[in-house]
């Protein structure tokens, strides 16, 4: 399970069901704003959407930003090392604390921070598991795989 929240129009975070913090009362109200970061999740774990159309909004440092910032940045289906992250914003020696901004990320999905990956390709942290991560990576390459599979046979015809 996934909790969306919003302030003012804008998605501020998402949290996986085991982030959830314990006795919390939560009001569920179905804002428009919610509506359409559900229906955009539905509609990117089903590999129909690649992109999302919302206004994010995570709250964080200057730098937590500028690498929140640069996960937007990596294309769908590609994954970035957190060196590649650290160097697109001009910091190639934070990659330490790339890692960490990106542990931070309150907003996993729409950020995609399960993009980036260790220097040797291996998965590592990931607020929702590895397991989700490592899900989440094969749904973008296999969406990316039918989608060239389909231009490749349309330009054969």
């Amino acid at each position: 399970m996934i909790r969306i929240e919003e302030w003012n129009e804008r998605i501020v975070k998402l949290n996986f069901e085991h982030e959830f913090p314990e006795e919390e009362e939560c009001e569920v109200i179905e804002t428009a704003c919610l509506w359409s970061a559900f229906t955009q999740l539905q509609e990117y774990l089903t590999g129909k959407r690649q992109t999302f159309e919302l206004i994010l909004h995570p709250e964080g440092t200057d730098f937590q930003k500028a690498a929140w910032q640069a996960l937007m940045e990596i294309p769908y289906g590609q994954t970035w090392t957190y060196r590649q992250q650290a160097e697109s914003i001009s910091k190639p020696k934070a990659v330490r604390a790339i890692g960490m901004a990106n542990h931070r990320n309150p907003i996993p999905i729409f950020i995609p921070c399960h993009r980036v990956i260790g220097a040797d390709g291996s998965l590592t942290g990931y607020g929702g598991g590895l397991e989700i991560k490592q899900s989440l990576l094969d749904l973008e390459r296999l969406t990316v795989e039918k989608q060239r599979e389909a231009e490749m046979a349309k330009a054969a015809q």
